[in-house]
């Protein structure tokens, strides 16, 4: 370290500074705090190509105190990515290179998009995870493989220790011993509303010691050889690492180490002066060029020939012929992992009855057997959910090709973590219950965010699980995920419809939301696969005239079309509605929408669910048949005739609607 990498931090900082002050919005006590932290590892020690931001054996750095992001985006620009002063002029503007937090696909050198804290460390563990399985499967192809080998890094601050999902996720790393895993803590000890002497008291090194951590102390954050020291140490780690820096809040500023200075510009009197403190020129975005060509030749000496090597390496395996690699070089390259599944080339015959969440598993496992690249797991229900793949081990570092991962009961962490992996390039999935997707509901959010072709399965879909109780019985979430935006919904009726969601999953770069019942269900007449991306169909024609519609999703398009058959003795002639995904239906195009549901037709919904998930398809909410109080604990069938959901009262309930003036 000499007086040029002192002069880098400075420049950093002014630079950071300068971005927030112009915007007049943004977060200056990080910028003063964790400047050396980073640029040391920056400057130092990442493995990375700014002429090449996507090269896929970079390490990876995920800022997890997201609102750092000005710091960040001034260190990019130090360090030579595509990142120019007048980008860093327009931090936090509409459409700029800048905005308020990191954002995936915005900014050259952003690995991962952050803002809520905590979800960066669980998104980094699934970083390191999946380097792991990559790795570990390269080498079962060629043992001398060097085409992926990379550490991940994660710069948090003490609100993202404070968030239930990094200690799910840490605890989670440190038992699956992710030794090319480091966590670099900005430990100021001050948060938005004030000191954390009054809510965050925990000995941090020996909770993570105990989760299976090395762990380090550097006493003075702003010791710039003290920081490399401490990260070259913890790099020789067969652990996951945390490195403990003590720092300042906004150190040297006016407001220094006082909550103000967390998320409020600077005055212009107090950044000339730190400027003047920090010996750089006090005109804004103005930096010295040599200390510009020390950041950019430290890195490219160090990085230079490894990257050479491996893109030597790189074209070898493009041109090797073989399958299995290439193959991994496309999910790498492009971030999905295309699988061919064509519903059509598979039957059951018209016996079939069978829970909705086996025939799940079945399928699901046909799917996995097409490629070696999907993998996922459960957060401790497989057995529940049956969303496992058969004949391979849970993962773990003696087992790292095992496709099937234990997440423990870690809902949240489980779906950070997947996002971490499915940025990398693998296609995964993961499995709960479905009252409990309101613990992933900050993640999943994350996944829709970055569009992460992530499948999330959920099971127990209804009031009809019966004698679990109201706290397993889902009424609400059936609303808050369809109203998540560019998520798709699925909940199928029937095996066939299950495939059609499997293809749609195959075939399209999306999350998805595939809602599934315990119950057991047959082949409904007429259901079929190929309309399931149409989002509706129908499946119950009327024979003569239509007097209504009803539309019914999951395990009640089978009361449907009982009901249709039941009401035709009724002199009722009625068309059944599948409509397996409301999202799909409403991109289809408004003729197919009107064949479908033709106005001034008298409409019913059926779907133990919220009523307003229905608003948009009927004009008054009578015409809705839902639950929108919580169920009971009790037999299934006892379950459902206390909330009016019973067979004979929905028919009786449908019958006068139908009949009404």
């Amino acid at each position: 370290m000499n007086i040029n990498d002192t002069n880098a931090v400075s420049e950093i900082k002014a630079l950071a500074l300068d971005m927030i002050s112009n915007a007049k919005s943004g977060h200056p006590g990080i910028v003063l705090s964790a400047a050396p932290i980073i640029y040391t590892l920056y400057a130092r020690h990442l493995m990375v190509n700014p002429e090449n931001p996507e090269w896929i054996n970079r390490d990876r750095f995920v800022l997890s105190a997201g609102h750092g992001s000005a710091l960040l985006y001034a260190t990019l620009h130090m360090c030579g990515y595509n990142i120019t002063k007048e980008d860093l002029k327009q931090f936090r503007s509409i459409d700029s290179k800048c905005p308020g937090h990191p954002e995936y696909g915005i900014t050259p050198g952003v690995d991962m998009t952050t803002g809520a804290l905590g979800q960066g460390i669980a998104n980094a563990v699934g970083f390191a995870f999946g380097e792991r399985y990559l790795e570990s499967y390269i080498k079962k192809e060629e043992e001398t493989q060097n085409l992926i080998d990379y550490r991940t890094y994660v710069l948090c601050g003490d609100g993202d220790l404070m968030e239930g999902i990094s200690y799910e996720a840490t605890s989670f790393a440190g038992a699956q011993k992710l030794d090319k895993f480091m966590i670099l803590y900005d430990y100021n000890k001050m948060t938005n509303d004030g000191s954390t002497s009054t809510n965050f008291l925990e000995d941090i090194e020996m909770r993570f010691e105990a989760m299976g951590f090395y762990v380090d102390v550097v006493k003075d954050g702003t010791n710039l050889k003290a920081i490399d020291k401490a990260i070259t140490n913890a790099k020789k780690s067969k652990k996951p690492s945390l490195i403990i820096f003590n720092t300042i809040l906004g150190q040297g500023s006016m407001n220094e180490n006082k909550s103000v200075v967390h998320g409020t510009p600077l005055s212009d009197d107090d950044i000339f002066a730190i400027k003047r403190k920090l010996n750089v020129t006090v005109a804004p975005f103005e930096v010295r060029k040599d200390t510009v060509v020390h950041v950019r030749t430290l890195i490219k000496e160090r990085v230079e020939q490894k990257y050479k090597d491996h893109m030597m390496y790189f074209n070898k395996i493009k041109s090797s012929g073989n399958d299995k690699l290439i193959n991994v070089l496309r999910a790498l390259i492009n971030k999905e992992v295309p699988i061919s599944f064509d519903s059509a080339n598979y039957r059951v015959n018209d016996t079939y009855n069978e829970e909705m969440r086996m025939t799940n598993h079945k399928i699901l496992n046909l799917v996995a057997a097409k490629t070696d690249m999907f993998l996922g797991g459960s957060a401790d229900l497989a057995s529940s959910t049956k969303a496992y793949i058969d004949n391979t081990h849970i993962n773990s570092l003696e087992h790292p090709l095992g496709r099937n991962i234990n997440f423990g009961i870690r809902e949240h962490a489980m779906a950070g973590i997947l996002n971490g992996m499915s940025m990398i390039g693998l296609k995964t999935y993961c499995s709960t219950m479905l009252a409990f997707s309101d613990y992933l509901k900050p993640a999943m959010r994350m996944s829709a965010l970055m569009n992460l072709p992530i499948t999330y399965i959920f099971t127990h879909d209804s009031i009809a699980i019966g004698q679990d109780g109201p706290t397993h019985e889902p009424v609400e979430q059936l609303l808050t995920l369809r109203s998540m935006p560019n998520m798709i919904t699925f909940r199928p009726c029937d095996f066939n419809e299950v495939l059609g969601c499997w293809e749609y999953i195959c075939k399209n770069k999306k999350p998805v939301n595939l809602v599934l019942s315990k119950q057991k269900v047959p082949k409904i007449p007429n259901s079929n696969a190929k309309l399931v991306p149409a989002g509706a169909y129908i499946i119950g024609k009327e024979d003569q005239r239509l007097d209504g519609i009803l539309i019914a999703t999951g395990t009640e398009v089978l009361t449907a079309m009982k009901m249709k058959e039941e009401l035709k003795k009724e002199n009722l002639d009625i068309r059944v509605v599948s409509m397996p995904s409301q999202e799909l239906f409403l991109k289809t195009d408004k003729n197919y929408q009107n064949g479908v549901l033709p106005k001034n037709i008298r409409t019913i919904i059926i779907e133990p669910s919220h009523k307003m998930n229905w608003g948009l398809f009927v004009p008054d909410e009578k015409y809705i048949l839902g639950v929108n109080d919580f169920g009971y604990s009790g037999k299934p069938e006892d379950v459902l005739k206390k909330c009016g959901f019973d067979y004979e009262t929905l028919k009786m309930r449908v019958a006068r609607l139908l009949r009404e003036n």
